[in-house]
């Protein structure tokens, strides 16, 4: 491979751009995961984390990809041959599914148009037809990756108490977690989901299960298999600042100094800040005259954009181009969506110039695979960003 100058654009939804004061963080020698000074740092890291869910009875930290969280917020609710309920609102929605079922829960999948959300109606309409509360969760994808369709949470949780149904609510944050808004005990969730590689801004391998009382208080009855995930053996370490195994003791360095980052900005300015990179960047793609895959405005993610290509082009050799020519990386469609949409990733480590370099890329690369843009994009975009409405 020939040398390329400058600094790769790694503009997929993740996993996202790792700061340097991360990566600093990380670099230094590993320490005994059983003395005094790593049991302070899990204290520290647990409390600070907890903020960032929005406060929870207990966070829990695996070494693993989400999948694997996604499995331990299941074992440590579920029994074998439990119902749950969930919606086909996207490729990870339905890689959710995929691991409910090889668990051995029972799902009622409910059809859906994965351009839009979770309707609350549709859920509380369900949990009102079983009336025998048959149903021990329901799951729903918070920030659908894949689309980059918004699911109001708290809408769902308010939806389940109208219906007074007793069933846990489980919801995945993975590409939403540290970079919208989410308050995991004020909008009645019981496990939240969520991992490392995106709006917590550090390489893939840390993921995590933020709890409910209600959740813990449900965790002696779950007998789903467990051993690895069990959060019992967890949180008893966890008192005492310890983990049940040989943690990635690099990894949380790293988590340690990008919470303190977080809060160095503010939750409230993070999310106002990705709120305006991901308007500037839907002001792009409509001037450009292509379609965003989500169709409601307001169900459209801050922290990825879906687009279609136009007819006859395919996404994939777009993709290709962009990255050939402009050494930029964007997320490609997943499932149903292969090579009709592209996915650009505007989150974590994020700011105007990184934007502004992302959208020119995009927009280099359509004029070079023969598309016509109705417009510049960035130059809207940058309008935007630079007014003071914005």
């Amino acid at each position: 491979m020939n040398f390329r100058s400058g600094r790769h654009f790694l503009q997929l939804p993740g996993p996202t751009n790792v700061p340097d004061r991360v990566l600093r963080a990380m670099d230094r020698a590993t320490i005994d995961h059983r003395g005094a000074e790593f049991a302070e740092m899990t204290g520290q890291l647990l409390s600070s984390l907890n903020r960032v869910f929005g406060g929870a009875e207990h966070v829990f930290i695996f070494p693993s990809s989400a999948t694997g969280a996604w499995e331990a917020a299941m074992v440590n609710t579920l029994s074998p041959g439990d119902r749950v309920l969930m919606f086909d609102h996207g490729f990870f929605a339905n890689n959710w599914r995929m691991v409910a079922e090889r668990l051995g829960v029972t799902v009622d999948f409910v059809a859906g148009d994965w351009r839009c959300a979770v309707a609350p109606s549709m859920v509380e309409a369900k949990l009102a037809e079983d009336q025998n509360h048959q149903y021990r969760a329901v799951m729903i994808v918070h920030n659908e990756t894949s689309t980059g369709v918004v699911t109001d949470v708290a809408g769902i949780r308010e939806a389940m108490n109208r219906a007074q149904h007793p069933a846990l609510l489980l919801v995945d944050t993975v590409s939403s977690l540290a970079s919208m808004e989410y308050e995991h005990r004020a909008w009645g969730v019981d496990v939240t989901v969520s991992g490392s590689q995106k709006g917590l801004m550090l390489p893939p391998g840390l993921s995590f299960n933020a709890v409910s009382q209600k959740a813990l208080d449900g965790n002696a009855q779950a007998t789903l298999p467990q051993s690895y995930w069990r959060w019992d053996a967890i949180r008893e370490f966890n008192e005492r600042g310890f983990f049940p195994y040989t943690p990635a003791t690099n990894l949380l360095y790293g988590l340690l100094e990008a919470v303190t980052m977080l809060h160095e900005e503010g939750l409230p300015r993070v999310f106002a800040r990705h709120a305006r990179l991901a308007e500037a960047t839907r002001r792009a793609v409509k001037t450009w005259g292509l379609e965003i895959f989500a169709r409601e405005p307001a169900e459209r993610s801050q922290t990825v954009t879906t687009v279609f290509v136009p007819d006859g082009l395919d996404a994939d050799t777009l993709r290709r181009v962009i990255l050939e020519r402009f050494d930029m990386s964007l997320g490609s469609g997943l499932g149903a969506l292969k090579g009709k949409v592209f996915r650009v990733g505007h989150l974590g480590d994020f700011n105007d110039l990184m934007l502004a370099g992302t959208l020119s890329g995009i927009e280099m690369g359509l004029q070079a695979s023969g598309v016509r843009a109705a417009g510049s994009g960035v130059t809207a975009a940058l309008e935007f960003l630079a007014s003071e409405e914005s």
